[in-house]
Parts: structure tokens; sequence; C-alpha cells
């Protein structure tokens, strides 16, 4: 509850902000300087300075409130419609309550600033179906939800932080950082592939990770890369190691499966298990691409993250991390871990130190 809390604020704080300064730009567009231009007459409420800050106290009133309801309505889709229906129903559902949400906002803000500054602005029911500026103004803000969306877009597909700086062109030539993956493999893939088909087996899938997109949020993640059956997580180091995300997630990742098991037993017959490899340390970042551009890691960690998750079929456990990460990191007193040994990965001349790592109860 409280991550969710969390999750619709942050939601709700980016919504008010963009709808805000979006609707008080256009109200700049619209009215700054018009009483200054040959050909038009401007009545007196909406001429000089006097006149601009009205509209922009009005538009950015509209733009807040908005972006609230707007920020209420993507929320309650998200979590709880999106995934039952198809993206072009959620797309017109959602499309409508806009609208509908745009109409009562525009009439309430026109009847207040009528009230205050004895303006005779038509509010009358159905005022907005003939109105030539509201229409002027949805289509402005059809455009600029354009733009919204495209970055929220952009921030999902390159991560948090990742798209401005790929605007900025810092990607353009490698740079080192510090970063954790986690790589995530289904178990028994090969079996429960031929049990279900491939049609059924690529919604069992679609179900998994759509269950891990839910979890990834909440622990500061990135999602790299899809490959098959299996996701590839990563966090800068700083944010890896802060209140463990990097492990409570494999954990609220688990507890969530286990939750929905009976959803799963009786669409699929079977519970998904995933195993899991985490590894740290630095490497290159850089931008790949020309047709296509993607932000690539090249280095021994990622490799060695994919090779320690490997070894858990050997060892029989779930969740593999090596020696150097786990000194790093503060465990809880609800995780267990223990000592494994050194093992020789493939394409390493050295040993790595693993440990795997238990929840309590």
């Amino acid at each position: 509850m409280k991550r969710s809390i969390q999750q619709y604020l942050k939601l709700l704080w980016q919504s008010v902000l963009f709808w805000s300064i979006a609707m008080a730009m256009y109200s700049i567009f619209r009215y700054y300087g018009i009483d200054e231009e040959e050909g038009f007459t401007v009545i007196r409420e909406y001429s000089g300075i006097q006149g601009t800050l009205r509209a922009l106290l009005g538009f950015g009133t509209i733009g807040a409130l908005l972006g609230i309801l707007y920020a209420t309505i993507d929320f309650v889709f998200d979590k709880y419609v999106a995934n039952r229906i198809l993206l072009f129903y959620d797309v017109l559902c959602r499309t409508f309550l806009y609208f509908i949400t745009s109409v009562i906002v525009f009439t309430i803000i026109m009847n207040i600033f009528s009230e205050l500054y004895g303006i005779n602005l038509d509010t009358q029911p159905g005022w907005w179906q003939h109105n030539k500026s509201f229409w002027a103004t949805i289509l402005y803000m059809v455009l600029v939800s354009f733009v919204f969306t495209f970055i929220n877009i952009a921030k999902e597909k390159f991560g948090k932080g990742v798209f401005l700086k790929m605007l900025m062109g810092k990607y353009r030539t490698p740079q080192e950082e510090k970063r954790i993956f986690m790589f995530l493999d289904l178990k028994d893939s090969t079996t429960i592939a031929e049990n279900l088909g491939h049609f059924k087996y690529s919604q069992f899938i679609q179900d998994c990770f759509y269950d891990l997109n839910e979890v990834v949020p909440k622990y500061d993640a990135e999602i790299y890369q899809y490959v098959g059956d299996e996701a590839v997580l990563s966090w800068s180091y700083k944010k890896g190691l802060a209140n463990n995300n990097c492990v409570d997630l494999f954990f609220a990742f688990q507890q969530k499966k286990q939750r929905k098991s009976q959803y799963y037993m009786d669409k699929y017959g079977v519970v998904p298990e995933f195993k899991a490899g985490l590894h740290g340390g630095k490497l290159m970042v850089t931008e790949v691409g020309v047709i296509k551009k993607e932000i690539a890691y090249h280095g021994d960690v990622i490799n060695t993250s994919a090779r320690i998750q490997a070894q858990c079929n050997k060892h029989k456990v779930r969740f593999l991390i090596s020696e150097k990460l786990l000194q790093d990191l503060k465990i809880k007193t609800h995780l267990t871990t223990e000592f494994l040994g050194s093992v020789l990965l493939k394409g390493k001349q050295e040993e790595v130190k693993i440990h795997t790592i238990n929840k309590v109860g």
C-alpha cells in the first residue's frame, strides 16, 4: 500500500508540474501582447499586463487541476485496467475520460473567474460544443500530451535519467559507470514450453513479465532487456545498494508470484519460478546503432552476472550473488546468506566466490 501511494504521488507531481507549465505557456501564447496586434480589438479585462496575469492564473489553475485528475485516471488504469483490456480500448476509455474531465474543469474555472472579475463567460450546458477557443485549446492539449507521452515512453525505454543524458550526448563516447546487474531466468522453461505450446507459453511469459514490471519501479531498478524467458535488470551502484534494493526486488517478485499462484495454476497449470544471478562493478556504457539507437553495456560485470545465474541449477538454489557485491550490502535480519564456494566461471581466469541468499520464514 505504501509503495502504491509513493507511485501515485510521483505520478501526481510530474503530471501537475507538466500541465501547469503547459497551460501557463498556452495563456502566454494566446494573450500576451494581443492588445498590441494591429486589427485586434481587445476588451479591457483581457488587455495589458493585468489581463495576461489573469489568463496566466486561470490557465495555470486549469493545468494544475487537469494534472491531478489525469494522474488519477492514469494511476487507476495502469494499476487495475491496463492488463485486462486491449490497448485500443484502454486508449479510447482514457481519452474519453480526459475529455470529460477537461470540459468539467474548464466549466468550473470559467464560472469562478466570471464571478471574480465580472467577465461574461458562457458556461451554460453544452457551451463547449460551439466554442472555437475551447477546441483550439483542446488541440493544443492534444499536441502537448504527445510530448508528455513521448517523454514517458523514452524514460521507460532507456531508464530514468538515461534519456536526458542521451539528449545531452553523454553516451556518444563510451563512459565508465559502476552498476549492478541481475539476470532473471525462468526455471524449467523448456519443459513448461513443451507442455503449454508456443501460444500459451508466450502468454505465460507475458504474465510473468507483467508481474515483474509492477515490482521493478518500487526498487528503483531499470529493465535493460528481455531475452526470451530471461530479463536483465540494472541499477546504478548507489541505488542498488540503497535499502538492499537489488536483493529485496527478487524476494518481492517471488511474493508477487506466490500471491498469484492460484491464477497461474488455473490458467497454466504451473506456478513460475525464477532463478537469479547478481553482481556489480565498473563497466562501459555507450550509445550504439543508427537506425535503432540503444544504450549498450560492455564489460566483465554483465558477463559475470550471467555466468553466476547459470550456476543456480548446479547448486540447486534460486538466488546467487558474488561475494564482492555481498560485502558492500547490509544484509537485513530477515535474510540469511550461505557461502557456496569459489567457482571458475566460463571465460574467466580467476575463480569467483559466490553466496546464496534466502529469506527467513
